[in-house]
């Protein structure tokens, strides 16, 4: 699924056998000039390459143990400190020497406190390699923490729109359909009220399909959660 934070909204979505490699699928969505964040799961330098190329903008994490030259440190500011930044160096290399797959051209390695600590009483960092060097640290820290709105979505949409206990079908064709209606569901509930729907906005809609609410009772709840949308952004 490629998902557009700020939206809070999937862009595009891709059901698969789940067999295949997550990082071939995250190359189906790649859009020239767009700005990616994804965890370690997909750390692949040639990943990393091929984003750049295609001058898109990213922020991943990458493991504690990645091999890197730095080129120089840069100073952290208190706003960079005060959203956990706790280092910031431009990079003359990502890969030893000898690493086949390093990166040629001068990234940048942002560490950023995960508020937790290693039985040495170290803290436990989150390493974020990208290639915006014009970007404050923090907001390379806050894009990355952006990432989490998708699994709040996923945690919305299994739980709340689809409350799946169990799929209503094992074939392939049924696990899509399934998906995809809801999918479409949230799009149209969060294109009518100006956000994702809520727990209540999906208890909502199950009444009036119960036949538990009216027609106009779900049309009035609905657009005052629009109205409440609408002030907040006031």
């Amino acid at each position: 699924m490629a998902f557009a934070v700020f939206q809070a909204n999937p862009l595009a979505v891709r059901v698969t056998a789940g067999t295949g490699s997550e990082r071939a699928e995250l190359r189906r969505f790649v859009q020239p000039g767009g700005f990616y964040v994804f965890d370690r799961g997909y750390s692949d330098y040639r990943l990393f390459q091929d984003l750049h190329d295609h001058a898109c903008s990213f922020v991943g994490r990458v493991q504690e143990n990645v091999a890197y030259e730095v080129r120089r440190e840069r100073p952290l500011t208190d706003t960079d400190r005060a959203a956990g930044v706790i280092r910031d160096v431009d990079l003359r290399r990502l890969g030893t020497p000898h690493h086949t797959r390093r990166l040629p051209q001068p990234f940048r390695l942002v560490w950023v406190s995960t508020g937790r600590h290693r039985v040495d009483g170290t803290v436990e960092p989150l390493i974020l390699v990208t290639n915006r060097l014009d970007l404050d640290a923090e907001l390379i820290a806050v894009a990355y923490r952006g990432r989490w709105t998708v699994e709040l979505f996923f945690r919305w949409l299994m739980k709340c729109v689809l409350s799946c206990r169990h799929l209503l079908s094992q074939t392939a064709n049924g696990v899509m359909f399934q998906v995809y209606a809801a999918i479409i569901a949230s799009l149209l509930l969060s294109l009518w009220i100006g956000h994702a729907p809520t727990k209540a906005t999906y208890e909502m809609v199950c009444h009036y399909l119960s036949g538990w609410a009216t027609e106009e009772e779900l049309i009035t709840y609905l657009e005052r959660m629009r109205h409440k949308a609408t002030l907040s952004k006031k």
